[in-house]
């Protein structure tokens, strides 16, 4: 995973640091949408709230992640595909949030349903959540 992760960093023109390594470690570990404070728990105070906004504002800014907002309230962020760089974000696409297990998961693969806005209005994003059980908990 080492070699994936030194990748993606250089992939998205980012410094690799060990903060920088041990935060996307989580990402490609954990494969679903995390929180800051997920991220908090998993480093278990090797780094402060700071230096963990920080790198995430950094792979935000780079196209290495992106947000997921769910019907919580909380943002959580999640890998963008390959697709995805600093000039473009490629992600429109379903999230599924589980309402057993909590854990919420892009579906890249699902087609997203055609939404025709009255005149006058112009789409910059989107967000499509669905909720109910994932495969794991079903």
């Amino acid at each position: 995973m080492d070699g994936q992760v030194k990748s993606l960093l250089k992939k998205h023109s980012l410094r690799l640091t060990q903060g920088r390594k041990d935060v996307l470690s989580i990402f490609l570990h954990r494969n679903i949408a995390i929180s800051h404070s997920d991220i908090e728990s998993d480093i278990d105070g090797k780094y402060d709230r700071v230096t963990i906004y920080r790198t995430l504002k950094s792979f935000l800014e780079k196209g290495l992640i992106h947000k997921v907002l769910d019907d919580s309230g909380a943002t959580r962020y999640a890998l963008c595909n390959d697709n995805c760089s600093e000039a473009e974000h490629q992600h429109n696409h379903i999230h599924f949030k589980c309402q057993s297990c909590d854990e919420t998961t892009c579906l890249d693969h699902v087609n997203i349903p055609s939404v025709t806005l009255p005149d006058g209005f112009q789409m910059a994003e989107s967000n499509f959540l669905i909720t109910g059980t994932c495969a794991k908990c079903a």
